[in-house]
């Protein structure tokens, strides 16, 4: 586990529960999008995941976990959480929400926990890469170390 300058909630939260992870420092490549930050990570950017928070039909939210290489796909992501259909929330609902702002987005340490799906392709991975809740760190973390953090369903959900 590398330390970090600062500590996030998503940080905070895994330490606590003595959670193996290492967190990667971007800040100063300047990226902002998920390929420019696989890029200047160096990561695959299948590996590389983002943090997509949803509304459904019922007003209930859900959080997607997506490769930064691809799309969520609305309708399979709605069917995997039950739901007629769901909607992305808007940018600026997001912090007050999650706690977290557009492009720093966590599924870990959110003010509430929300139904949780990750795209199946995760498992051809031994780590994946997300948010480290803000904008500049990322978290990579096993699967089966995620779990003991985050309730989460492998779903296909992108297209």
């Amino acid at each position: 586990m590398k330390k970090t300058e600062e500590k996030t909630n998503a940080i905070r939260l895994l330490e606590q529960k003595k959670i193996k992870f290492e967190t990667h420092n971007y800040v100063q490549s300047g990226a902002v999008g998920g390929l420019d930050v696989a890029a200047a990570l160096g990561e695959n950017p299948d590996q590389a995941f983002k943090t997509l928070v949803t509304v459904g039909k019922s007003g209930m939210n859900y959080v997607f976990l997506t490769p930064v290489s691809r799309e969520l796909d609305l309708k399979k992501a709605a069917a995997a959480v039950q739901e007629k259909s769901i909607a992305m929330i808007k940018s600026k609902d997001l912090l007050q929400l999650t706690g977290y702002i557009h492009g720093g987005c966590s599924p870990i340490g959110m003010k509430k926990s929300f139904p949780t799906v990750i795209d199946s392709s995760a498992e051809n991975y031994e780590t994946i890469f997300f948010s480290g809740g803000k904008i500049g760190f990322q978290i990579e973390i096993s699967l089966d170390e995620l779990k003991k953090a985050l309730h989460f369903k492998l779903e296909k959900i992108a297209v």
